[in-house]
């Protein structure tokens, strides 16, 4: 596999010396292409092979441009590095390797340290309003951020999935150099930086490669987002992985987050890229690469990428602290305990099982480490796709919140959570865009149409409570507030730190090497869950989010790293675990392994 570098790569504007840029095009549907340079110059690119139009041309960093595709429609670069403002504005020539990086010796962390904390950065003031929230996520516990979709979409306030122009961060955020600011910054507080990338469809607007380059698309498969993206063109790859390639060189994120997998029709594609990855990056670097799949294809964990985020852990511990069954809930509204059992002891809970559809879902996971499943309490998608955009504290008992905190926290899967988590943020996080017209007429009805299958959504009237995506009030009601004042709130961000730390000491010094041992249904919503640890010992979590008692043994000669109410192991010991209540225990504890460098 031949070495990549910006120099080389295909599309887009490149910058070949201070003076000179070269621009490249792929356009097989079109006849004529022309670079518009906002000064008026006019330069005809030249058709070259296989449908790209190219050409050099005496532009310095910082020209703004635009295609004009058949002397009929001016167009952004499809991987334009910089907009000059929205979409509909023109592209920018950047220089990559202007920004003077601080932290140069910074190579990331092993994946078994992670703790990541999901954020969007538009909620939270832009690149710059991120940077002022490190030092606070650094002493929490936080090991790695991740931001959301940052690819530039229409308007100035999205989610990101509506992304069309997958090179260019977002301009409402702040520019490409301040950006890396912010990731530079991460890196000086030793927190590794993910973002999460769209591979699997365009936003619908402001997307203009079906007028010039309909192979991008294949109209024989068809996504949730419309015709699915044709990956079986080499073209059509290359913008995708060199997209992953700009992230993790010129950016130096520390990982991609993919998004929706399953619906990329050619899956040999994601090992390629992984392929890539591997071999392009630094190998003294660590670079993660986590994927969402609702396939939960346990092949791709053995295939280049780290972990899944687990939806199924999610969704059984939601059942159980919500009491809520409705639309995919449904799945694990019976046999719920157990299902949280498998996924403890086996990663997935679909592995080939039978859903509410009558389909089978998933492949056997078992053998894969602990690691490889990223687990969270809720997420942008957990909190957001509720019609009011409810936090989980809002939702379940308290008491149960925090015993579930305790098992996110110190089982050995990898935890996730959400903005605002920490000190129990009081804001919802609402499904909010900035589009226009008939547009965003078809996301509001839509938006309320997605919940008529919640019975509290089945009135036509009650769905007309929903906020309006597009209502920039419903944005703003998205912006958590950080900062703790309340006593409850204190009492959260102290258990997270707690928590935090005991990991930090406890759980990740162990973690290479760890597998499952079992996990012991002890009732409805009670298990017992072991793990054997690199070192030899044995993790054990005893669980109970149920409001009912339930009898059990406690662990014998166990090293109690956490217990909750404080009075847990006690009554463990008289043969009962409380309701809400969460013992977290360590036993036949070995000299640690020195783990330096080394990787799960």
């Amino acid at each position: 596999m031949p070495s990549r570098t910006p120099e080389t790569w295909t599309h887009g504007a490149v910058l070949l010396d201070p003076e000179h840029t070269r621009f490249a095009l792929w356009a097989p549907d079109a006849f004529y292409v022309s670079v518009e340079i906002d000064t008026g110059e006019s330069i005809p690119m030249l058709p070259q092979a296989n449908g790209w139009f190219m050409i050099q041309a005496r532009c310095p960093a910082g020209t703004r441009y635009r295609f004009n595709i058949d002397g009929e429609l001016e167009v952004p670069d499809p991987a334009s590095r910089a907009q000059d403002g929205d979409i509909d504005r023109h592209s920018v020539v950047v220089d990559p390797h202007a920004y003077q990086w601080r932290h140069t010796s910074w190579a990331g962390r092993p994946w078994y340290d992670a703790v990541i904390y999901e954020l969007h950065v538009g909620a939270l003031g832009g690149f710059e309003g991120v940077e002022q929230q490190l030092a606070r996520l650094a002493g929490l516990g936080v090991t790695a951020i991740e931001l959301m979709p940052l690819s530039q979409f229409p308007g100035d306030r999205n989610w990101g999935y509506d992304g069309v122009l997958p090179y260019a961060p977002q301009a409402s955020y702040g520019t490409p150099d301040q950006l890396k600011h912010l990731i530079d910054s991460a890196h000086g507080h030793g927190l590794a930086v993910i973002v999460d990338v769209v591979y699997n469809h365009f936003g619908p607007d402001g997307n203009y490669l079906h007028r010039y380059a309909k192979g991008f698309f294949r109209e024989d498969k068809h996504t949730p987002w419309g015709a699915a993206i044709d990956f079986r063109r080499r073209e059509v790859r290359d913008y995708f992985i060199e997209n992953a390639l700009m992230w993790l060189l010129e950016y130096r994120f520390d990982g991609l987050r993919l998004d929706a997998v399953h619906a990329i029709e050619d899956p040999d594609f994601l090992q390629e890229l992984a392929a890539e990855v591997r071999q392009q990056v630094d190998p003294t670097r660590y670079v993660w690469l986590t994927a969402e799949n609702e396939h939960n294809q346990a092949r791709l964990l053995e295939e280049g990428y780290d972990a899944q985020w687990n939806d199924d852990g999610h969704n059984a511990l939601h059942v159980l602290l919500t009491g809520e069954t409705d639309a995919y809930y449904a799945d694990y509204a019976e046999q719920t305990t157990e299902k949280l059992a498998r996924c403890l002891s086996q990663g997935f809970v679909f592995q080939g099982h039978t859903n509410r559809h009558g389909e089978t879902r998933g492949e056997p996971s078992g053998h894969l480490p602990p690691s490889a499943f990223v687990l969270f309490l809720q997420n942008h998608d957990q909190i957001g796709n509720r019609a009011l955009g409810e936090r989980l504290h809002q939702l379940a008992p308290p008491q149960a919140l925090q015993a579930a905190t305790a098992l996110l926290l110190l089982s050995p899967m990898i935890p996730l959570m959400f903005m605002g988590d920490e000190v129990i943020a009081e804001q919802p996080f609402l499904f909010f865009t900035s589009h226009h017209g008939e547009l965003a007429e078809l996301v509001r009805e839509g938006r309320r149409n997605e919940f008529k299958a919640f019975s509290a959504f089945a009135d036509p009237e009650k769905r007309e409570r929903i906020p309006d995506p597009n209502a920039a009030s419903t944005f703003d009601a998205s912006r958590p507030s950080l900062e703790a004042h309340r006593p409850e709130q204190l009492a959260s961000e102290a258990l997270y730190r707690r928590l935090l730390k005991i990991r930090r000491e406890e759980i990740v010094p162990r973690l290479p090497a760890a597998h499952a041992l079992g996990t012991d249904v002890l009732g409805h919503g009670a298990v017992s869950a072991r793990w054997q640890m690199g070192d030899g010992s044995v993790l054990r979590i005893d669980l109970n989010l149920s409001a009912q008692p339930v009898k059990h043994s406690a662990p014998q000669e166990a090293h109690i790293l956490f217990e909750h109410p404080p009075q847990a192991m006690g009554l463990l010991q008289q043969g009962v675990l409380t309701p809400y209540s969460a013992l977290v225990s360590l036993t036949q504890a070995t000299t640690l392994p020195n783990i330096t460098g080394e990787r799960l």
